[in-house]
């Protein structure tokens, strides 16, 4: 019986690939987990220090597939939903003033599912059809909170409404993970050793290893195409500037300044974990979309124009900042005429799999690598019965 235990080797350490390490030992395969850094987690990964960083904001949706696996395996952990208390501190920025309500005429288009909408046509157009031109370029900036892209509404209507559906359901469908993202990778990997992974760390692989089983690369795609000498794995995604800032504790700063003129986003993340920052201090986060013309200056300056209208005297109350500019970091953007299953395959064939949150796979943000990572398991234990059956 032994002799048949299927062997899976599975490339990168973040989310998807603890994802279908985890899936792999659970169905009876020995797993090897090769991790290129010191430290688990990819983009999950939380900084250590007094301020609990992720890697750009992160949350978790409750619509999605990978919230009842987690909980199933007691993964999810402590969570910090959404503060009700905190709805009356959310800022829409329109016409270079805070306003505390939406637009009429953008909320309304929140409620559209999104099978109501187009995969052909580009957002803007379509929404524009359905509730003008001033209503569409606010629910297409507003999207950017979910899709991190610097002009959505020349996305596919279809994957632009999927997301800003969920961004603005009520109750909210986000939630977050208390103490960081960390949080869960530990867990994670606590699951995955509980069932016998072994995982190496600092074991950064240039090739696909020589194996007799199933390969899983859980690699961002452009490293995926390295590994695999394939130049022509591309998929497009987004540049975006991360933002960390500690100020001071001021009562009556906002919860969240959401930019209606242009994608932005800034979240004062301690308003429902107050573990991610020490006692007086109050952590904001933002991930801005730039253009391919801007650079990591353009992205700061957007930044700071909304600070200055949300957070009066934040530059004095700052103990604490952290920029970066990222490339092909905020997952598969789909243009008009494509969906999910026009991105790169999850089996490339000679039993190698791809996962991530730039394949083939439906869902929002971490769900597409969830998914992938179940999906890639799943064909290549398929594989293995179907080879026992000829031998």
């Amino acid at each position: 019986m032994q002799r048949n235990r299927k062997h899976i080797t599975v490339i990168g350490g973040g989310f998807a690939g603890l994802t279908a390490a985890i899936t792999a030992a659970e169905a009876g395969a020995e797993v090897t987990l090769h991790e290129a850094h010191h430290t688990l987690g990819g983009r999950a990964r939380t900084a250590e220090g007094p301020y609990l960083t992720n890697e750009g904001p992160h949350a978790i949706y409750n619509g999605g597939p990978h919230w009842t696996w987690l909980a199933q395996r007691g993964l999810l952990g402590p969570l910090a939903p959404v503060p009700l208390s905190e709805a009356a501190r959310f800022r829409f920025h329109q016409a270079g003033a805070l306003r505390r309500t939406p637009p009429l005429g953008f909320l309304r288009h929140t409620l559209r599912t999104a099978e109501q909408a187009p995969v052909e046509t580009d957002f803007l157009t379509w929404a524009t059809r359905l509730a003008g031109p001033e209503a569409a370029r606010q629910a297409a900036a507003y999207s950017g909170v979910a899709l991190f892209h610097h002009d959505p509404g020349a996305l596919s209507a279809r994957f632009v409404q999927e997301r800003l559906h969920r961004a603005a359901a009520l109750p909210p469908e986000a939630h977050f993970i208390r103490g960081g993202w960390g949080q869960l990778i530990d867990r994670m990997a606590a699951r995955a050793w509980d069932l016998g992974v072994r995982i190496e760390m600092s074991s950064r692989l240039d090739t696909p290893p020589l194996t007799d089983g199933p390969v899983v690369i859980a690699t961002s795609l452009p490293a995926a195409a390295r590994l695999l000498g394939d130049p022509g794995l591309t998929w497009e995604s987004g540049r975006t500037v991360l933002f960390d800032l500690a100020v001071r504790t001021r009562k009556g700063d906002p919860y969240i300044v959401s930019d209606l003129d242009a994608p932005g986003w800034i979240e004062r993340f301690t308003a429902q974990d107050p573990s991610l920052a020490p006692a007086g201090h109050q952590l904001i986060q933002a991930q801005l979309p730039i253009g391919p013309d801007q650079n990591k200056a353009d992205g700061i300056a957007h930044a700071e124009r909304l600070l200055d209208l949300g957070f009066p005297g934040w530059r004095e109350r700052t103990v604490w900042r952290r920029e970066a500019l990222c490339s092909g970091r905020t997952g598969a953007v789909d243009r008009p005429g494509t969906t999910w299953r026009d991105r790169p395959a999850i089996d490339r064939g000679d039993d190698v799999y791809l996962v991530g949150d730039q394949v083939a796979a439906p869902g929002v943000l971490s769900e597409v690598s969830f998914t992938s990572a179940v999906e890639a398991v799943s064909l290549a234990l398929r594989t293995r019965k179907l080879d026992l059956k000829e031998a």
